[in-house]
């Protein structure tokens, strides 16, 4: 096959499309990233063909005209423990289906030659159709981050009815139980992780965690939350870990694709694994006690700031706003200032789509509606109309300036909600 659209074609190789690109076309989804592997080609062919080399643990090329990526056909071998404890072979002896061996699914092992005929060698097109995700072959024990990738995939395509086969189950609970994952670097799992949590159903990259017993090795403080009970009346579902699954789902469906309310949606109740269990099922100060769990699990994952701190806004604060109706003017004001919400008013949106989604997600209300992320976002509305240049603050300085403008927005929360500031002061529920 001919590398065509360039001057200098490899006329002795032959490109594939393979990948994610030829199993999406197969469930029928809008492609993504196409991406090629060459067989029978050199790395000096290829720049001398006009390709731009990329790859720096294994030859990968941009196409000069496309941009896609072109990888020289592969083999690899395990040398160490861990991710990147492999060494690649790459020659043009190298044949397609030693490339495709070496991948992880069975759907994502499949290639498309130039006439769109499928090379499909270990049956992966077969898996589609059953919806099963299926490791490839025996090597797929030799790298840990396969189980984190096939909770990803079971993330994504849950919904379509995919089931992880029984076999590549049994190989995930063994590497779990021999404690690879340990080996995984924090930004790989972040990486996962972040990436799940973007999917339609991030409680499916939970599930078949647990299930390989894996999850306590990557995320203990999330695995801690299972079995705990929580009050019947408030929380249908009781058990705590099965609510953080709700709430994950509920957060896909209020903000698709969006990791940063996924991460906040997940993180929110960590301090009910720290309620003493003679407390149980009430849950009082978890808000308090979720802030540690919360800040050791971004510490350890390396965790960016925008996740990191719209989670510990809503660790601390969802409560507050499911009672918001019952704060007075002035605590509202101080959830508002504790959240920032003056110098960065793009916050509070995302708290409030966190908060829905830890009330709809639990068992029976998921249809339910919210009106106190809608009061929230008009109260913050009212108080940020509020500016230093509107008051009368001659003769003020510093700490007084601020004070003046503290009870303006005050003042204003409380005009919002239709009555004077000093009513509003007196409704109970303070925080």
């Amino acid at each position: 096959m001919r590398i065509t659209n360039h001057p200098s074609p490899i006329t002795a190789a032959r490109t594939y499309l393979v990948g994610g690109a030829v199993r999406d076309r197969l469930l029928g989804l809008p492609p993504g990233d196409r991406d090629h592997v060459v067989v029978g080609a050199t790395p000096e062919a290829m720049i001398a063909a006009g390709f731009r080399p990329v790859g720096r643990d294994f030859p990968v090329f941009l196409h000069p005209d496309t941009g896609e990526e072109h990888a020289l056909a592969r083999t690899e071998r395990k040398s160490a423990r861990g991710h990147r404890g492999f060494v690649v072979h790459a020659d043009p002896s190298v044949t397609l289906e030693q490339d495709l061996e070496r991948r992880d699914f069975t759907i994502n092992a499949i290639a498309e030659d130039a006439d769109g005929a499928l090379v499909d060698p270990f049956g992966g097109a077969r898996d589609i159709e059953a919806r099963v995700l299926r490791h490839v072959g025996p090597a797929f024990v030799e790298d840990p981050l396969r189980v984190l990738r096939a909770a990803r995939f079971m993330a994504r395509f849950a919904g379509l009815g995919f089931r992880v086969a029984p076999e590549t189950m049994a190989l995930m609970q063994a590497m779990a139980a021999g404690g690879e994952l340990s080996d995984l670097v924090p930004e790989r799992v972040w990486q996962e992780l972040s990436r799940a949590l973007a999917m339609p159903t991030p409680s499916a990259f939970l599930s078949t965690l647990r299930a390989a017993g894996a999850l306590a090795a990557v995320l203990p403080e999330v695995d801690a939350l299972y079995g705990v009970p929580q009050r019947a009346e408030y929380h249908p579902e009781v058990d705590t870990g099965v609510h953080a699954e709700l709430v994950c789902d509920m957060a896909a469906r209020l903000a698709p694709g969006d990791a940063v309310v996924g991460f906040a949606a997940l993180a929110h109740d960590l301090g009910k694994a720290r309620t003493p269990p003679d407390q149980w099922p009430k849950h009082i100060a978890h808000e308090r006690r979720g802030l540690k769990p919360l800040a050791a699990l971004c510490d350890r994952l390396k965790v960016p700031t925008a996740h990191r701190e719209l989670a510990a806004m809503a660790c601390r604060e969802h409560l507050n706003v499911h009672r918001i109706d019952e704060l007075r003017d002035s605590t509202v004001h101080d959830l508002l200032a504790r959240c920032d919400a003056f110098r960065r008013p793009e916050r509070i949106a995302p708290l409030a789509l966190v908060c829905e989604a830890d009330k709809r997600g639990r068992l029976g209300r998921a249809d339910d509606d919210y009106p106190q992320g809608r009061e929230l976002l008009r109260l913050h509305a009212a108080a940020t109309t509020v500016a230093v240049r509107d008051l009368a603050v001659d003769g003020l300085a510093g700490p007084a300036i601020g004070e003046a403008l503290r009870k303006a927005r005050i003042a204003a929360i409380a005009k919002a909600r239709g009555a004077a500031g000093e009513a509003g002061s007196a409704r109970p529920g303070a925080c």
